[in-house]
């Protein structure tokens, strides 16, 4: 389909990812709330996922994050249901190296066999010969962990050369991390818990955007604490805005290289998201939330003095 260029200015504009010919409007949308509750099994109404897919593909959007274990398998196939035939310049990122038990833990699945069937798993069910981009997600559920993670990339690059994956990621990693892989194969994208009130990685964004890879916060409102709500909730409302548009509107302004992944299972709230790109947060409102920042540094240096 067609997007206009106020369309592309209303998601932040647009990125390319290095090295390829891909460009993606800067806003994007995180399929991971598709599947049914705790990310497991079918959601409650098939159709109203589909719905939202294509509002936001209608709208503009043409990055959709997502993994074949949301569902597991689910969230992938309501994908394909909803969007086959696929938009030629929609891009789709998914990711490797976890797997769901049946009590829908999450169980890191990194060895070599696991790492492929993943890789074929994503084919089948989102009905493709091969996948735009792929993320190795290695690390705890939100933090990354030091340690190499070359075994497992060496497998996705091999992957890579067969044809099967055109382009790679990381996901929940840090600088020395990036700089291991760098050594095996190209990255497009760095993909990391960030957001207001946890900063860890500002300097690895300065120097990601330097280098022209992008990065891709997850969780936008994760881990606030009762008084950094307080603060977000009062520049949303000194703005009319959500604390979620705020979030993604400051996210958007952080960086050029940030690419955003709100996700949501409701057409409504899809809305309210997207609108977040056209928010232009005001000096004040900059300083306000910046001071939660702040506040967030100085909680974690009291409590490494404890």
């Amino acid at each position: 389909m067609n997007v206009t260029s106020n369309n592309v200015t209303k998601l932040g504009g647009s990125f390319t990812l290095l090295g390829t010919s891909m460009t993606v409007r800067r806003m994007g949308y995180g399929a991971m709330q598709l599947a049914g509750p705790g990310v497991f099994g079918p959601p409650r109404d098939p159709d109203a996922a589909g719905a939202v897919l294509r509002e936001a593909i209608a709208a503009g959007v043409n990055h959709i994050d997502t993994s074949d274990f949301y569902g597991p398998h689910v969230t992938n196939q309501i994908i394909r249901r909803a969007l086959q035939p696929y938009p030629k310049e929609l891009v789709i990122v998914t990711k490797v190296g976890a797997r769901r038990g049946a009590d829908k833990s999450w169980i890191p699945a990194l060895s070599r066999q696991e790492l492929i069937d993943g890789v074929h798993d994503n084919l089948r069910n989102l009905g493709l010969e091969s996948l735009d981009v792929v993320n190795l997600r290695v690390g705890g559920i939100e933090a990354p962990s030091e340690g190499s993670i070359q075994e497992p990339l060496i497998v996705l690059s091999e992957l890579k050369q067969q044809g099967l994956i055109r382009h790679l990621g990381l996901s929940n990693v840090t600088p020395q991390q990036l700089q291991e892989a760098q050594t095996i194969t190209d990255i497009v994208c760095i993909q990391n818990l960030y957001n207001i009130a946890h900063r860890n990685d500002d300097a690895f964004i300065d120097d990601l955007a330097r280098q022209g890879i992008a990065y891709v916060p997850f969780f936008p409102l994760g881990g606030f604490n009762p008084l950094q709500s307080d603060a977000l909730d009062a520049v949303a409302l000194s703005l009319k805005a959500t604390p979620m548009q705020v979030a993604l509107a400051w996210l958007l302004q952080r960086s050029p290289n940030v690419l955003l992944i709100p996700g949501t299972s409701s057409v409504q709230h899809l809305r309210e998201n997207l609108q977040a790109a056209s928010l232009t947060l005001p000096a004040h409102a900059l300083a306000e939330l910046n001071a939660i920042a702040a506040e967030s540094e100085t909680e974690n240096r009291s409590e490494q003095r404890l």
